[in-house]
């Protein structure tokens, strides 16, 4: 409800908060990383069905704010730290560190907190750094999937592994 809050924790391509990541207990494999359900493009991970895009029902934005909504693609994080495009700072925003990031073109900006991350029941990073879901999965690796990963001074767009707890910050299509 307000843009400094941290929010919640999801593993990659589920729809509802998690404060325990683990294989065992994530949705979209049979208890471990090389037993993939979904999103899954080589048999070495799990059962094959190549769906390189997460679908809406696995989307947490679209789950809990409405079709209106997703998570941002690879391509819209990118173009949200191209410095081309926009300003960023760390900064702090009622108490919670974080990055602002300003649009040069037409002023409007958005603040990603500082929330953290979690895997197995640990939540770590809080205040000092931010991850972010994409909506999308690594096609080399299977288990894993882009984020937006930060610190103070910097950042950068990675792979991980889909189990982790991170933050989702929705965009509006």
């Amino acid at each position: 409800s307000s843009p400094e809050e941290y929010g919640n924790h999801f593993a990659w391509g589920e729809t509802e908060p998690k404060t325990t990541c683990l294989w065992s207990t994530y949705k979209h494999c049979k208890g471990s990383y090389d037993t993939m359900t979904k999103y899954c493009t080589s048999s070495e991970y799990g059962a094959v069905d190549n769906k390189i895009e997460l679908e809406a029902a696995d989307d947490a934005a679209t789950a809990n704010w409405s079709s209106d909504w997703q998570m941002p693609s690879y391509e819209q994080f990118d173009e949200l730290f191209n410095s081309s495009y926009t300003a960023t700072t760390w900064t702090t925003l009622n108490g919670v560190s974080g990055y602002e990031i300003t649009s040069k073109s037409n002023g409007n900006s958005i603040f990603l907190p500082a929330a953290g991350w979690r895997h197995d029941t640990q939540l770590s990073g809080r205040g000092e750094c931010g991850n972010y879901w994409s909506s999308t999965p690594y096609d080399n690796l299977a288990d894993r999937a882009y984020h937006l990963a930060f610190y103070k001074g910097y950042r950068i767009i990675d792979r991980n592994y889909r189990i982790n707890g991170r933050s989702v910050r929705p965009v509006c299509d």
